[in-house]
């Protein structure tokens, strides 16, 4: 077991900047009232303003990329969600020993920004840093809906799409650990080692892949390959771009 010291989040999450963008979360007031909450991102009857923000970011996911399918936006659209939210909890549970909220209702973001300035809590309310907690925040409370919510939407295997949560916590984990040990944070690397091997446990996660370390190789493919000009990403299950079937990486 890995103890450490309990820290208070502080109302700007200022520990988390030098991270990197993908760590960091805005708090406070949110810089115009047309940024929806990511609540309605999980029900197929939603609209909002931008007549539903999944829909808008997945479509301009595939025109930035040229993507030649939905599904391959959607699937990379889903995987970039998903490492924000790995990375704001991850990086609180291992440098303050708590952890914010995500609650949907709280969480806005920009459909059309990047990281750090795509996501926004409303109000800070702390939760204890345990797997249970992670657990709750992040898979039950926006992977697991959104998954659903995509694989009725746009027929991407599920498989697909939690290996892609799979590949993007072990990757925060990854980015997390690099940090620590180049800052002589030892603590913080075993922590974060010791939560993303515990989460990786999980029924929903525990198929994705295998860790080994800090290295992750995921048994499905996010079809980022089938973009023009794309390839294989670092963790791949293949090795290689697959030039059999269209269909061969769906799941």
């Amino acid at each position: 077991m890995v103890l450490m010291l309990l820290v208070d989040l502080d109302p700007e999450l200022a520990a988390l900047e030098p991270l990197g963008g993908f760590f960091v979360l805005r708090m406070g007031g949110v810089p115009c009232s047309s940024r929806p909450t990511l609540a309605p991102v999980h029900d197929d009857r939603s609209s909002d303003f931008y007549g539903n923000s999944m829909t808008f970011r997945i479509r301009k996911v595939a025109h930035t990329l040229r993507a030649p399918e939905v599904r391959i936006a959607a699937s990379v659209a889903q995987q970039g969600l998903a490492a924000r939210l790995w990375s704001v909890t991850l990086g609180c549970a291992c440098l303050y020993g708590r952890i914010p909220d995500l609650d949907p209702r709280l969480l806005h973001w920009d459909p059309e920004g990047s990281a750090p300035d795509d996501l926004w809590l409303s109000a800070l309310r702390p939760l204890p840093a345990d797997a249970k907690s992670v657990v709750g925040v992040v898979l039950d409370g926006h992977l697991r809906p959104l998954t659903e919510s995509l694989h009725t939407r746009y027929r991407i295997a599920e498989g697909l799409l939690w290996g892609n949560a799979g590949s993007a916590l072990a990757g925060a984990a990854r980015q997390l650990d690099g940090w620590a040990r180049a800052n002589g944070r030892t603590d913080v690397a075993a922590r974060a080692r010791s939560l993303t091997a515990e989460l990786l446990g999980h029924p929903l996660l525990a198929g994705t892949g295998t860790l080994t370390g800090t290295a992750f190789r995921r048994r499905s493919c996010c079809l980022y390959y089938r973009v023009p000009g794309g390839g294989v990403c670092g963790d791949c299950c293949f090795a290689r771009p697959p030039r059999s079937s269209p269909h061969a990486a769906s799941g």
